[in-house]
Protein backbone atom coordinates (compact mmCIF):
# COMPACT_ATOMS: atom_id res chain seq x y z
CA UNK A 1 0.00 0.00 0.00
CA UNK A 2 2.53 2.05 1.15
CA UNK A 3 4.34 1.92 -2.85
CA UNK A 4 0.57 2.65 -4.13
CA UNK A 5 0.69 5.92 -1.98
CA UNK A 6 4.14 6.90 -3.80
CA UNK A 7 2.86 6.39 -7.12
CA UNK A 8 -0.80 7.83 -6.75
CA UNK A 9 -1.01 10.18 -3.39
CA UNK A 10 -4.49 9.99 -1.64
CA UNK A 11 -5.41 13.44 -0.71
CA UNK A 12 -6.03 14.44 2.83
CA UNK A 13 -9.89 13.77 2.77
CA UNK A 14 -9.79 10.69 1.25
CA UNK A 15 -7.57 9.03 4.13
CA UNK A 16 -10.78 8.15 5.73
CA UNK A 17 -12.37 6.11 3.15
CA UNK A 18 -9.65 4.68 2.48
CA UNK A 19 -9.64 3.26 5.97
CA UNK A 20 -13.51 2.46 5.63
CA UNK A 21 -12.92 0.13 2.48
CA UNK A 22 -10.05 -1.62 4.47
CA UNK A 23 -12.19 -2.17 7.36
CA UNK A 24 -14.79 -3.83 4.89
CA UNK A 25 -12.26 -5.62 2.70
CA UNK A 26 -10.38 -7.19 5.78
CA UNK A 27 -11.77 -6.01 8.99
CA UNK A 28 -12.33 -7.74 12.46
CA UNK A 29 -13.91 -7.24 15.17
CA UNK A 30 -12.42 -6.81 19.12
CA UNK A 31 -14.71 -9.11 21.77
CA UNK A 32 -13.29 -7.79 25.16
CA UNK A 33 -14.06 -10.65 27.95
CA UNK A 34 -13.15 -11.51 31.32
CA UNK A 35 -9.97 -13.39 30.45
CA UNK A 36 -8.90 -10.72 27.46
CA UNK A 37 -9.23 -9.59 23.94
CA UNK A 38 -10.36 -11.89 21.20
CA UNK A 39 -10.36 -11.27 17.49
CA UNK A 40 -13.04 -12.51 14.89
CA UNK A 41 -13.16 -12.79 11.52
CA UNK A 42 -16.98 -12.01 10.22
CA UNK A 43 -18.24 -12.33 6.85
CA UNK A 44 -18.46 -9.30 4.56
CA UNK A 45 -22.17 -9.18 4.50
CA UNK A 46 -21.69 -9.36 8.79
CA UNK A 47 -18.58 -6.92 8.34
CA UNK A 48 -21.09 -4.46 5.93
CA UNK A 49 -23.49 -4.81 9.25
CA UNK A 50 -21.11 -4.49 11.77
CA UNK A 51 -19.32 -1.05 9.70
CA UNK A 52 -23.09 0.46 10.06
CA UNK A 53 -23.16 -0.68 13.63
CA UNK A 54 -20.20 1.06 14.73
CA UNK A 55 -20.44 3.96 12.70
CA UNK A 56 -20.17 6.64 15.22
CA UNK A 57 -18.42 4.88 17.95
CA UNK A 58 -14.92 2.56 18.24
CA UNK A 59 -16.16 0.30 21.43
CA UNK A 60 -19.81 -0.15 22.47
CA UNK A 61 -20.93 -2.05 25.59
CA UNK A 62 -22.86 -5.63 25.05
CA UNK A 63 -25.54 -4.30 26.58
CA UNK A 64 -26.18 -1.26 24.80
CA UNK A 65 -26.77 -3.13 21.73
CA UNK A 66 -30.15 -3.77 20.39
CA UNK A 67 -31.52 -7.73 20.44
CA UNK A 68 -30.47 -8.18 16.66
CA UNK A 69 -27.15 -7.12 17.16
CA UNK A 70 -26.29 -8.86 20.40
CA UNK A 71 -27.61 -11.99 18.72
CA UNK A 72 -24.87 -11.59 15.89
CA UNK A 73 -22.27 -10.71 18.37
CA UNK A 74 -22.97 -13.99 20.84
CA UNK A 75 -23.26 -16.12 17.46
CA UNK A 76 -20.10 -14.87 16.19
CA UNK A 77 -18.63 -16.19 19.30
CA UNK A 78 -20.01 -18.72 19.48
CA UNK A 79 -18.84 -20.04 15.90
CA UNK A 80 -15.72 -19.49 17.26
CA UNK A 81 -14.21 -17.74 14.27
CA UNK A 82 -11.88 -16.55 16.09
CA UNK A 83 -8.28 -15.09 14.37
CA UNK A 84 -5.07 -17.13 15.36
CA UNK A 85 -2.97 -16.27 17.67
CA UNK A 86 -0.08 -16.02 14.83
CA UNK A 87 -2.14 -13.52 12.80
CA UNK A 88 -2.51 -11.68 16.21
CA UNK A 89 0.43 -10.97 16.52
CA UNK A 90 0.48 -8.34 13.76
CA UNK A 91 -3.09 -7.06 15.00
CA UNK A 92 -1.76 -3.26 14.83
CA UNK A 93 -1.71 -4.09 11.04
CA UNK A 94 -5.45 -5.40 10.68
CA UNK A 95 -7.77 -2.99 10.64
CA UNK A 96 -10.31 -3.09 13.65
CA UNK A 97 -14.12 -2.76 12.99
CA UNK A 98 -14.51 -1.90 16.35
CA UNK A 99 -14.14 -3.42 19.95
CA UNK A 100 -17.45 -5.14 22.06
CA UNK A 101 -16.81 -4.87 25.50
CA UNK A 102 -18.34 -8.46 26.76
CA UNK A 103 -18.25 -8.11 30.43
CA UNK A 104 -20.19 -10.72 32.89
CA UNK A 105 -23.33 -9.60 34.20
CA UNK A 106 -23.22 -8.85 37.68
CA UNK A 107 -26.09 -10.48 39.56
CA UNK A 108 -28.19 -8.83 41.70
CA UNK A 109 -28.08 -10.45 45.22
CA UNK A 110 -29.50 -8.95 47.99
CA UNK A 111 -26.48 -8.77 50.95
CA UNK A 112 -27.74 -8.83 54.23
CA UNK A 113 -25.80 -6.39 56.64
CA UNK A 114 -23.07 -7.26 58.72
CA UNK A 115 -24.57 -6.20 61.97
CA UNK A 116 -27.76 -8.53 61.63
CA UNK A 117 -25.35 -11.59 61.03
CA UNK A 118 -23.82 -10.64 64.37
CA UNK A 119 -26.67 -10.15 65.64
CA UNK A 120 -27.83 -13.70 64.81
CA UNK A 121 -24.69 -15.07 66.18
CA UNK A 122 -25.26 -13.18 69.49
CA UNK A 123 -28.63 -14.25 69.93
CA UNK A 124 -27.49 -18.29 69.45
CA UNK A 125 -24.76 -17.61 72.15
CA UNK A 126 -27.53 -16.23 74.60
CA UNK A 127 -29.54 -19.22 72.93
CA UNK A 128 -26.51 -21.61 74.15
CA UNK A 129 -26.42 -20.05 78.00
CA UNK A 130 -30.02 -20.16 78.30
CA UNK A 131 -29.61 -24.05 77.55
CA UNK A 132 -26.84 -24.28 80.11
CA UNK A 133 -28.86 -23.04 82.78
Amino acid sequence: MAALELLWPIPRNQVGSVMWIEKLADGIVRVQTPIGPRYIMPSFLQRVYLLWMFRNFPILPHAVLNRRQQHLIDRLCSEQRFVSMAYADGMDEVPVIGTIERRPVMGTQEFTPRRRVAAIAEDSRLAAERQRS
